[in-house]
């Protein structure tokens, strides 16, 4: 897929660098013309003869180093895409306030080919309002963010910030020339209406506590990303905290009383529903209004089903809509997953295990199963769940012209 393609690897100063070295060899084994651009504050973390080595051509690193005067505008011209690997927070900044100060810089604002970001940093650096408002802002504007991953950081301390691993990035390249004609990503949605929820609902019990579950909305929150980057306009309902682009429509919930009721409002319109929040079958019957005491003895907490949303929106599907439900299972997947699939009257059923190592909840990683109503069934081994997403989104997408 990556035969002939023309690729600039960025490689900025951050302690990672050395990963983009494995970036650079597998891209290079899967056939494509690797350009390498350091920044100067690369050079105190990898040698430029490494990746001469093992690139298509020689390290760039200035803009007035070579004998052609605009070298940031002939790459940027020619390139079929750019890696940047890592992507440190001034790296990032310059591309999204269009800050042109060395060749790499330059050459990201010289280009109209896709992007790919893949940031590193600490935890509180990537935790920043600035760089989250940064990251929005490329999100926005179609490039392509591969998340950092938790673990072990610079200096020993743990915690969201580390590069993705060479296969995560060298599988979102891929990803960028999957499109019906060969070309970049198609926008394969343009033009549809698409409905995602994300997140957990929580319950109240009292003022104070509530029932919960483990669902973050990682997942729900990339299919909304990835539908949006596919050309669809997105509406999402969600519980979660995670930012979302500015062109996505957000509808902010708590309960499942309140997915219910932000679902049913649109759900009509829309050509595409995912259900991928967690949503609460259960709550108290009886909250109380002040805070249930320890001294006062231990509680009695009736229950009450809620409103089964993805059943509901089964039974009343207008014709030509998709349908997207998800399961999340721990034994017995594809059993309990096909007995879903036929009686809430979804479209699509995605499950996953989420015992299985790096599945499922709060990961950045999952690994599903897609089940179809027509028989069809798709494994989608362990990925970054915007590969995921892209997997499900095309699921549904398939369906729709079928």
């Amino acid at each position: 897929m990556l035969e002939g393609r023309r690729i600039i690897l960025g490689v900025s100063g951050g302690i990672a660098a050395y990963k983009a070295i494995e970036v650079c060899r597998r891209l290079v084994d899967s056939g494509a013309h690797v350009v390498p651009v350091l920044t100067e504050a690369a050079h105190n973390m990898v040698g430029p003869t490494t990746f001469t080595a093992l690139a298509s051509e020689p390290v760039k690193t200035s803009l007035w180093a070579d004998r052609d005067p605009i070298p940031h505008t002939r790459m940027g011209q020619s390139a079929d895409a750019i890696v940047v690997c890592p992507a440190t927070a001034r790296v990032i900044s310059d591309l999204a306030t269009g800050r042109s100060g060395d060749l790499l810089a330059a050459t990201l604002i010289a280009t109209a080919a896709p992007v790919v970001v893949c940031p590193a940093m600490h935890t509180e650096m990537w935790e920043h309002p600035a760089v989250q408002d940064n990251i929005a802002t490329l999100l926005r504007r179609g490039v392509v963010v591969v998340p950092p991953e938790e673990g072990r950081l610079a200096g020993g301390d743990m915690g969201k910030g580390r590069l993705a691993q060479p296969e995560t990035v060298v599988a979102a390249v891929h990803q960028l020339f999957v499109g019906g004609d060969g070309g970049v990503e198609d926008k394969l949605l343009s033009g549809r209406q698409v409905l995602v929820t994300a997140g957990g609902t929580r319950e109240s019990i009292d003022p104070v506590r509530y029932l919960g579950n483990r669902s973050t909305g990682k997942q729900g929150h990339a299919l909304a990303e990835k539908a949006s980057q596919l050309g669809a306009e997105v509406t999402l309902v969600t519980t979660s905290g995670i930012q979302s682009s500015n062109s996505i429509k957000r509808v902010d919930v708590v309960t499942a009383a309140d997915m219910h009721a932000a679902v049913s409002a649109s759900s009509n319109t829309m050509d595409i529903i995912i259900m991928a929040a967690a949503v609460a079958d259960f709550r108290p019957s009886d909250v109380s209004n002040k805070k249930l005491k320890k001294a006062d003895g231990t509680p009695t907490i009736s229950l009450e089903p809620t409103v089964d949303i993805l059943a509901e929106l089964g039974a009343a599907k207008k014709s030509g809509q998709i349908l997207v439900g998800f399961a999340a299972e721990t034994n017995d997947l594809h059993k309990n997953a096909l007995a879903k699939l036929s009686r809430k009257g979804a479209d699509l059923l995605v499950a996953n295990d989420v015992s299985a190592p790096g599945v499922g909840f709060a990961h950045d990683t999952n690994e599903v199963t897609i089940f179809s109503a027509n028989g069809d069934v798709q494994e989608v081994p362990l990925s970054d769940k915007e590969s995921i997403a892209e997997a499900v989104l095309r699921a549904a997408a398939q369906l729709l012209v079928d």
